[in-house]
């Protein structure tokens, strides 16, 4: 059986302590990479971040996280995953609750 790839590779040129770094992150879109870069740019300590598709033939973003103060821009890529997470699981557990109690728009084609 074949090793299954990673998802996410730091690239080379990141600072030692990973306070300045590129990840690719495999098999994402600007889906992706625009919510993530939004979520990571509501952290304070987050001095910058930056996506980008390099080519539209190949599935993966490039995400560019710089710190302040040395700290580590893997976590904020980590913290910043969970709350996307929680992001999502909350505006499902809306939608679903709308589905159920019937407070949805419906839309009727006239013939």
């Amino acid at each position: 059986m074949s090793e299954a790839s990673p998802k996410i590779k730091i690239m080379k040129g990141a600072a030692p302590d990973l306070s300045a770094a590129t990840y690719q992150i495999f098999d994402e879109t600007h889906t992706m990479g625009n919510a993530l870069r939004w979520m990571i740019m509501k952290n304070p300590k987050v001095q910058f971040c930056g996506y980008s598709v390099p080519h539209p033939s190949e599935n993966l973003i490039q995400l560019r996280i710089q710190m302040y103060d040395g700290l580590s821009s893997l976590n904020a890529l980590l913290e910043a995953l969970d709350n996307l997470d929680g992001v999502c699981e909350s505006v499902e557990e809306r939608y679903l609750t709308s589905l159920r109690e019937g407070r949805y728009e419906r839309w009727e084609e006239k013939s």
